[in-house]
């Protein structure tokens, strides 16, 4: 925060930024002016007034330099944040736009296509989206016949089914994309009932 000039009011400290020493605050000390000279008044050194109004001043002037240094690096970091975000969100759009343009191009064909290869098409787009988002770090899980786990299922259902072992998933309604601790969604699942 620069020091204004004289005569202007500086601008409100951010919020909960601890102000500043005021200069109409009196300063520390018996006031000399209304005292006889003292002893060393002839030989010209400073009195000890003097020497702790100039630190303090000097203390003043680090403290606003360490205030004004602190607001320009909070400001470079939220620049910085705001870099990185927009810079992962450009490289994950990125990521997507092969997928896009395979849709795009399945869509062409869907006319004069056979059936059959349009469903293999959409199939391999589907397979490539999915390995887009493992890249990013969230593996698909949509397993079946395997233990029910609670940070990476979603129970939708219970079934009773005889060929199943109890607490294993029976069917997954809807596929779960990420880890337990970073986890975009758990998969939604019917489990076998307990016995």
């Amino acid at each position: 925060m620069p020091i204004p000039p004289q005569g202007q009011v500086p601008d409100p400290p951010p919020e909960g930024a601890v102000q500043p020493p005021r200069g109409d605050l009196q300063q520390p000390g018996p006031r000399t002016e209304e005292a006889e000279p003292g002893p060393d008044a002839a030989t010209g050194t400073a009195a000890p007034d003097d020497e702790y109004a100039a630190a303090l001043r000097e203390a003043e002037d680090n403290w606003r330099r360490a205030l004004a240094d602190l607001d320009n690096l909070r400001k470079r970091h939220a620049r910085e944040l705001e870099r990185v975000a927009a810079a992962e969100r450009a490289r994950t759009a990125a990521a997507f736009l092969p997928v896009i343009d395979n849709l795009e191009l399945a869509l062409s064909h869907a006319g004069s296509a056979d059936p059959g290869a349009i469903v293999e098409g959409v199939r391999a787009v589907r397979d490539q989206a999915v390995n887009v988002l493992e890249r990013l770090g969230y593996p698909r899980h949509a397993e079946k016949g395997v233990q029910f786990d609670p940070a990476l299922h979603e129970v939708v259902g219970v079934v009773q089914d005889p060929d199943a072992d109890p607490n294993t998933v029976v069917q997954v309604l809807r596929p779960g994309y990420g880890e337990a601790e970073r986890q975009l969604r758990p998969a939604a699942v019917t489990v076998a009932k307990r016995e």
